[in-house]
């Protein structure tokens, strides 16, 4: 399970532009993607559930607001000891406060455990996470690609990777979770790699940048 680096990255886009026209040509327009990595550990994954349905930016937002009730930083015990009333004070809706505070609770009894998912196969991880009240497969994989960065998740359920995919391999319709599993059997080992190649076409517009 070793972890996607930047040098892995550009390996990966290489191999992916040989094999593909179509993400070959986004390669060359726009270069290798950003990783889009980040820190491994329960501010992330609170992160994600807080981007659940809204941009990018709607979720760093009402992370940063729920850090400053938390008073500074978002940890499991300091997390658990707010109420879900002291939490939606930070803007968050009746469902992702519910969420977030069981999540913080049960990493606080030691009955889940974010960093023992690093040593899982990637199909035990997803299982575990989505085990979690509020994490489901959507969820799960963005943990999975960008936290622990491996190297051949696809985020099915991510609009943005649909969009992308029918734009890029000229599909008449947003292509399906089971369609795009099927279209990205073809990028193996590199799917996590061709993920961020479709994110990249997709945030090459102004508009969805200013969105992200």
């Amino acid at each position: 399970m070793r972890p996607l680096t930047d040098r892995a990255l550009e390996l990966g886009a290489r191999a992916l532009a040989r094999t593909d026209p179509h993400l070959a040509a986004v390669i060359s327009r726009r270069g290798t993607p950003p990783l889009w990595g980040r820190a491994p550990g329960f501010p992330t994954l609170v992160q994600i559930i807080l981007e659940q349905q809204v941009s990018l930016a709607s979720g760093r937002a009402a992370f940063s607001r729920l850090e400053r009730v938390a008073g500074g930083a978002v940890t499991p015990r300091r997390v658990a000891r707010l109420s879900e009333v002291r939490l939606r004070s930070a803007g968050l809706t009746r469902q992702k406060a519910a969420y977030i505070r069981a999540l913080a609770v049960a990493v606080v009894r030691r009955e889940f455990s974010v960093r023992a998912l690093a040593s899982l196969e990637d199909e035990r991880a997803h299982a575990e996470l989505t085990k979690l009240r509020g994490i489901g497969p959507w969820s799960a994989d963005i943990y999975l690609l960008m936290a622990l960065r491996r190297r051949d998740v696809w985020p099915r359920h991510d609009l943005a990777l649909a969009a992308a995919m029918r734009e890029v391999k000229r599909l008449r319709s947003l292509p399906s979770p089971e369609r795009q599993l099927a279209i990205a059997e073809a990028w193996r080992p590199w799917r996590a790699v061709a993920a961020r190649v479709l994110w990249h076409h997709y945030l090459s517009t102004p508009r969805r940048r200013m969105r992200a």
